[in-house]
């Protein structure tokens, strides 16, 4: 797909949408960070930029899907070129998911997309696809007999990454949850409760068009059902942050108090670091100190700290915080944050290509590097102290499983089991937090609380 092409094709969105989609599927980036980069880059207009980002999204998100509806059209070629698989399945899912698109519009671009990347050879073979895919509809998943196989397909996701779940959830809720990643996901922030009540945050908001209700999950957040968050008055003026409802359990659970020195072991981007910052005083010698392993992470958690207006009591240093118990003594911290670094598997709404990107063997190294990150975390947390750990991920491997091993290795600490509000009643397990995406359309996520005795 290295081939220059020039004029009018070139300011479509679908253009932009398959040069995306190749730079995902070649493991350029997250999908997330190239939506944003071709909206800002591509100068699309509001309209162009939604559907942009919906024929991004949805096709990568239902991958698996779109190729099993193309197979029956496509297994005799002899060799189908990446990109060419792409403009088919953007093409089909156009087709069978968006109702306000005309097919006539779909199948006339997909043409001349094939024409200019590649040849009138190629236009040919995927205008009679499509045509054919068109004819004769979606095609029958009763026709697979594995029942794991058919779900791995019906909710696009590997084989090896449904046999999993199923083993943890059972077969019908996997199925949920596969489903309810196809849904967007919620636009949530939280409201700095220091100046201003989530209600009058709302009301705020309602004056500038924004339409936004409480979150159940979570007592610091809100959700918006209508309007840009991120572009309100109340964010740039610090007042509330974008933040998963999820993510916002973590700082109330470490009950921060405010004369305490807190550490953030894992802290980019700062979403944690700056919630716990508001619970503290500087006047009370309240402090947390945010570590990341890279220089520019840092630099974001400034950032962020400046404008939410708790830079005072946020400080930062790059470390790899393995080596925590190397730079400082113990007895250092009165309570402490270790938000692992994980496989992201709750982040699969927003980041549908994680769950292609992943491999069994993650499973492997990855439990080994949260281990040693919480060993050496809790070695300068001080007696009575409060540790917190806490991942994005839903899997047992790196969350519960994590927990269980070093608690054996380390009897002067005890699990905290957690209270939570009724509404997340069914998330609690032994003491612990497991949010699975389809429980409440938020991100998965793990929290588990410890103290050392």
């Amino acid at each position: 797909m290295k081939r220059k092409i020039t004029g009018p094709i070139t300011k479509t969105v679908r253009f932009a949408c398959l040069k995306a989609l190749y730079r995902i599927e070649k493991g350029g980036s997250y999908s997330n960070l190239l939506v944003r980069e071709f909206i800002e880059t591509s100068q699309l207009s509001k309209v162009d930029a939604a559907l942009f980002t919906e024929i991004v999204y949805g096709s990568i998100a239902y991958k698996y899907l779109l190729a099993y509806y193309l197979e029956p059209f496509t297994h005799k070629a002899k060799k189908i070129d990446d990109w060419v698989q792409l403009l088919l399945e953007m093409s089909v899912y156009q087709l069978f998911f968006l109702d306000k698109v005309p097919s006539h519009a779909i199948l006339n671009e997909a043409v001349e997309l094939a024409k200019a990347f590649g040849n009138p050879g190629i236009a040919k073979f995927v205008n009679g696809v499509l045509r054919n895919v068109q004819r004769q509809g979606k095609r029958d998943l009763n026709l697979m007999k594995d029942p794991i196989q058919r779900l791995s397909v019906e909710i696009s996701m590997p084989k090896w990454l449904v046999e999993k779940l199923v083993s943890i959830l059972g077969i019908e809720e996997t199925k949920k949850l596969g489903q309810s990643l196809f849904l967007p996901s919620h636009a949530s922030a939280r409201v700095n409760r220091k100046f201003l009540s989530r209600q009058e945050a709302i009301s705020r908001l309602k004056q500038e068009g924004i339409q936004a209700k409480l979150s159940q999950v979570a007592e610091d957040g809100i959700i918006a059902e209508k309007g840009f968050l991120a572009g309100s008055t109340l964010y740039q003026e610090g007042l509330l942050t974008i933040q998963d409802e999820s993510s916002m359990l973590v700082a109330p659970i470490l009950e921060p108090k405010e004369d305490d020195y807190i550490l953030d072991a894992c802290a980019a981007p700062g979403g944690k670091t700056t919630h716990i910052a508001s619970f503290l005083d500087s006047t009370k010698s309240g402090k947390i100190l945010a570590l990341d392993i890279h220089a520019h992470k840092i630099r974001l958690i400034e950032q962020n700290a400046k404008r939410l207006g708790v830079e005072e009591v946020v400080t930062t240093k790059q470390l790899d915080a393995r080596k925590i118990k190397e730079t400082y003594p113990a007895e250092t911290f009165d309570r402490i944050l270790v938000d692992a670094p994980c496989s992201g598997l709750g982040l699969m709404r927003r980041k549908p290509d994680i769950k292609y990107q992943k491999k069994p063997e993650d499973f492997k190294q990855l439990p080994k590097i949260q281990l040693e990150i919480l060993e050496s975390a809790a070695s300068v947390l001080k007696s009575n102290g409060r540790l917190v750990y806490s991942t994005c991920t839903i899997v047992p491997e790196e969350n519960q499983a994590i927990i269980k091993q070093f608690l054996s290795k380390h009897p002067d600490f005890e699990l905290v089991p957690i209270k939570v509000a009724d509404y997340l009643a069914e998330s609690l397990e032994e003491g612990m937090i497991t949010i699975y995406p389809h429980q409440y359309h938020t991100d998965g996520f793990f929290i588990s609380c410890l103290r050392k005795k």
